[in-house]
C-alpha cells in the first residue's frame, strides 16, 4: 500500500499556485510555491496523520479538484490535454481548504505546526515551516494572491470548521 501522501501535495500544491499565481517573476513564482507547499504539507500530515490514513487516501483517491474548480470559477472543460486533467485527480479539498486557511489566518499557522510536531510524519527529520509560519516581506510579497484572505475566502470556508475543532477542540470558531 502506498503510505506517502506526496502525490497529493504535488497536485494540491499545484492548483493552489495555478489557482492564485505568484506576481514578480521566477523568484516570486518559486517562493510562491515553496509557501503552499509547506501550507499543503502541514494541512495533509493534519489530515491524514498515520500511514495507515495515508495509505487510504491512496488507494481511495482524495477527490480530484473539480469542486474547488467550480468554487473559484475556473473551467475544467478547458482542460482537455489528458497530461493536464490528470494531476488534478489528485487534489483533496479539504487539503485545499486547510492550507488556504493556513495561509491567511497568521495565528493558526503555528498551532497546526505545533500539532504535527509529534505526529508521524516528522518523526527523526528536523523540518521548518519558516516561510509559512513567519514569511519576510519578500515572502508576502511573492503570494500577495495566495495569501490574500478574501480571494482565499471560498476555499477556506469550506473546510475552516474541521480545522479549528482539530487544532482547538471546544473552542468558539471566530469568523
Amino acid at each position: 500500500m502506498l503510505a506517502d501522501l506526496s502525490p497529493l501535495i504535488a497536485a494540491t500544491t499545484q492548483w493552489l499556485t495555478r489557482s492564485y499565481p505568484a506576481c514578480g517573476g521566477a523568484l516570486a513564482a518559486a517562493l510562491g510555491e515553496v509557501q503552499a507547499r509547506q501550507a499543503v504539507t502541514v494541512a495533509a500530515w493534519l489530515r491524514y496523520p498515520t500511514p495507515t490514513d495515508a495509505a487510504l487516501v491512496g488507494m481511495a483517491g482524495p477527490g480530484g479538484s473539480a469542486g474547488l474548480d467550480w468554487i473559484t470559477g475556473a473551467d475544467a472543460s478547458t482542460h482537455d490535454d489528458a497530461d493536464d486533467f490528470a494531476w488534478r485527480t489528485w487534489v483533496d479539498e479539504v487539503v485545499a481548504s486547510w492550507a488556504a486557511c493556513l495561509l491567511t489566518d497568521a495565528g493558526l499557522a503555528p498551532l497546526a505546526v505545533a500539532a504535527i510536531a509529534d505526529g508521524g510524519h516528522a518523526t527523526g527529520v528536523p523540518i521548518e515551516f519558516r516561510r509559512l509560519v513567519s514569511p519576510d516581506a519578500r515572502d508576502r510579497q511573492a503570494a500577495a494572491l495566495l495569501r490574500h484572505p478574501d480571494l482565499l475566502a471560498p476555499v477556506a470556508a469550506l473546510h475552516r470548521t474541521a480545522l479549528h475543532d482539530l487544532l482547538d477542540p471546544g473552542q468558539a470558531l471566530v469568523a
